[in-house]
């Protein structure tokens, strides 16, 4: 053992001795964090689909539990706040042509649109490679310098230069930006008047596989509404396999390899190609509305100023398309994350203590569908984003035994950092930057919307350094979920999993909350942020 672990240990005996339960903190209940864990992942909740009557069972159940621990509700006399939805559901007769070579949906391609009508279509669309798509004139970078994409079709890369060159100058290096993330990508085609836009999918840079794209992006896909229908999207969205990615570039002379190298270095310009594209949807329209889950604590001496906990309650529902186990039960994913939200309320509605902010937890839903319950709140805030201290956000807490280290998604990135490191020093762990920085999870997950519009926001995992096991073990569990258990039927509670470094994750997410709940500051992000500006911006008009 070592010397700060001993140290650790006789303090807490000492602790113990002189009556440290008037000023402990109540413990995380991990039969109850269990409990919550196998009951949202069971088959019963048919994979917690917003629309389904696997929606209606968690919304009860998260409702039934807040005010089972005396939660408030958070939108006014409601624990609801509704999001107005559209599902559109492509036709199996989606058909994608690049020149004369028609792609299979699904094997080879998977298409949709985000224009709320009944079909579209495009004809002989000039095809344009535009590398990674990306326009960021703080990098100094245009990969649509130059060309007019009216009517074109847009063939993009996935992730950003840095992670493809290794090369620290190039935007972040191997730590990707929100550049590098597919929705950005889309976005940016829109904004240059493109007519579609068609992601090369490569498992590395994307940092999932193709098996992630067919059943994240066919059958019933959810959007929020806009005013207009979403008729600013392009037309047609979507990715194909790389094998047809290269294909379609060698058939103009170019390997994908060649490309990749060429679209990362600074002054690369676009490359129209010779063929065109063609394609058609149908869609089945239906609109409806999910909902957020908020429950409020509120505060002793500062009820209107807030801490927030999230996590999202949604997964994937049920494919009937799939023979066998057709249930996407997500029990990583997220119902830890939502487990993990209702153990913290617990522990706050059994503290001694009451704090002194008021302390909102909220379960939003459409994360899967592109963090769109956590994109209506922060645009229709109950709270106010300048009365927010923070958001804490709890997503697909790992499995495993305690580590020695916590990973900081994001790291170096806000004032929340010391908050964590404090508590995680108490656990006898040091903070360190996440594993795979290059696989954008900052940009990911619900957190990044609050963060957009300047709200500080903390999201970490459980560390690779396990105490009993070792870094390797714990890298090839985490490598081995990603392939075979991520948004798919296996992603699965089973008795017996290993829930310790989950409840010290949550044991550590209490004492920031807490903290944050007593304390009268607003930390903010560093000036090196990208956020920084928009957290100034709105300080400014709260004094």
């Amino acid at each position: 053992m070592s010397k700060s672990a001993v140290l650790a240990l006789i303090a807490l005996t000492l602790a113990g001795c002189h009556g440290a339960s008037r000023s402990a903190p109540p413990p995380i209940s991990a039969a109850e964090y269990e409990r919550h864990i196998a009951t949202l992942s069971s088959d019963e909740f048919e994979g917690r689909k917003p629309g389904t009557a696997g929606e209606r069972k968690t919304v009860d159940y998260l409702v039934a539990e807040f005010k089972k621990l005396g939660l408030a509700p958070g939108n006014g006399d409601s624990y609801l706040q509704q999001v107005p939805i559209v599902e559109i559901t492509a036709g199996s007769d989606a058909a994608f042509a690049l020149g004369d070579t028609a792609l299979q949906y699904g094997p080879d391609m998977v298409i949709w649109t985000k224009r709320i009508v009944p079909d579209v279509s495009i004809t002989d669309s000039p095809l344009v490679f535009v590398g990674h798509g990306v326009v960021a004139p703080e990098y100094g970078w245009n990969d649509y310098a130059g060309i007019d994409m009216r009517g074109k079709t847009a063939v993009i890369l996935i992730n950003d230069p840095g992670f493809a060159t290794n090369d620290a100058k190039l935007f972040r290096g191997r730590a990707m930006t929100y550049y590098g993330r597919w929705t950005y990508k889309f976005e940016e085609a829109a904004r240059q008047g493109a007519a579609a836009a068609i992601i090369i999918h490569d498992d590395k840079p994307a940092a999932y596989g193709w098996g992630t794209v067919q059943t994240s992006w066919t059958g019933p896909q959810l959007d929020t509404v806009s005013a207009d229908g979403n008729a600013g999207r392009v037309a047609i969205e979507g990715w194909i396999t790389r094998a047809a990615g290269d294909a379609l570039l060698r058939a103009n002379g170019r390997s994908y390899d060649e490309l990749l190298i060429a679209a990362s270095q600074p002054g690369f310009k676009p490359i129209p190609l010779a063929q065109k594209a063609s394609g058609t949807l149908r869609n089945l329209i239906r609109r409806s509305s999910s909902p957020n889950v908020v429950g409020l604590l509120k505060g002793s001496k500062r009820p209107d100023e807030y801490v927030v906990y999230m996590a999202h309650w949604d997964h994937l529902g049920k494919s009937l398309a799939r023979g066998g186990d057709n249930i996407f039960n997500g029990a990583l994913d997220n119902a830890t994350g939502t487990a993990g939200l209702l153990t913290i309320a617990k522990a706050f509605s059994e503290s001694k203590r009451r704090p002194e902010r008021s302390v909102v937890f909220l379960a939003v839903t459409l994360e899967e569908s592109g963090l769109l319950g956590s994109a209506f709140y922060v645009q229709n805030p109950i709270f106010p984003l300048n009365k927010t201290v923070a958001a804490l956000n709890m997503d697909a807490i790992t499995w495993g035994g305690p580590t020695r280290d916590v990973s900081v998604v994001g790291y170096g990135a806000s004032e929340l950092e010391p908050y964590l490191e404090r508590a995680a020093a108490k656990q006898d762990r040091v903070l360190r930057e996440e594993p795979t920085p290059e696989n954008g999870f900052f940009y990911r997950s619900d957190h990044f919307n609050f963060a957009k519009v300047g709200v500080p926001a903390l999201y970490f995992k459980l560390g690779i350094e396990d105490r009993e096991k070792g870094a390797e073990w714990a890298k090839a569990k985490a490598a081995e979920f990603t392939a075979l258990h991520y948004h798919k039927p296996s992603d699965e509670f089973r008795p017996g999993t290993d829930l310790r470094g989950g409840v010290q994750d949550l044991e550590l997410l209490f004492d920031v909350g807490a903290t944050l709940a007593r304390e009268k500051r607003f930390p903010n992000w560093y000036a090196t942020s990208e956020f920084r500006a928009a957290r100034d911006r709105s300080m400014s008009t709260a004094r």
